[in-house]
């Protein structure tokens, strides 16, 4: 699973935070919220190890996530983006003055369901191939995480390994079903075609009985 984890936050303050698997990314998530310089709206990534927390903050409002580092920027940024769009659509001012964690029970389930779906659907990225990649994530750096973490301050991440397996799981789950609606159509084709054949063979036979049978008067 390509992102594997995400929140939304006013400041230091979270929101609505979701994670696909066991891990202490939330910790080191707040850590960025923290340390992150002015206030003014920007994109950056940092690195730690084969993992990258993407941040975009707009308006006041930060939306991160952490990626496999083999997920690149553009559909994490794609997904930062949906996010936001969406927790503003539904929220609108309210996230303005809400108290931490207001929107979890609801939110958190969109983060997950957006979240599988920029990591496995290849339609995630097709779509947002066709738009173009968005102008600045294009400019965005990845820098290590020391650059915004005092090196005392930064924690190893932990990440459950089993968050691979559940996306190989999906993956092959789609095969699997995909496989199946092939098998049952071929199955479909044959069936037809074995019916065309009998409907061939009784009209032959019929055709066969009813001359034999009108031919002794057609004598007389």
């Amino acid at each position: 699973m390509a992102i594997l984890y995400a929140l939304v936050a006013r400041g230091s303050v979270v929101l609505a935070e979701f994670s696909a698997t066991a891990t202490n990314a939330s910790v080191i998530a707040r850590q960025i919220l923290e340390k992150l310089p002015g206030n003014h709206d920007s994109h950056v990534s940092y690195s730690q190890d084969r993992y990258i927390f993407h941040v975009k903050r707009t308006d006041g409002l930060t939306v991160l996530c952490m990626a496999d580092d083999t997920a690149g920027r553009r559909i994490p940024f794609a997904f930062l983006e949906d996010i936001h769009q969406r927790f503003v659509r539904t929220y609108g001012r309210a996230v303005l003055s809400a108290q931490a964690y207001a929107m979890n029970d609801e939110f958190s389930r969109v983060l997950s369901q957006q979240m599988e779906y920029y990591s496995n659907d290849p339609n995630a990225d097709r779509i947002n191939r066709l738009k173009g990649e968005m102008s600045q994530v294009r400019n965005v750096m990845i820098e290590n995480i020391d650059k915004v973490l005092e090196r005392g301050d930064r924690l190893e991440l932990l990440v459950d390994k089993t968050a691979n397996m559940q996306g190989n799981t999906f993956r092959f789950r789609k095969q699997a079903r995909r496989f199946r609606s092939t098998v049952w159509w071929r199955n479909v084709k044959l069936t037809v075609a074995l019916i065309v054949i009998l409907l061939v063979i009784v009209y032959i036979i019929l055709a066969v009985v009813c001359h034999g049978i009108t031919l002794p008067t057609c004598i007389k």
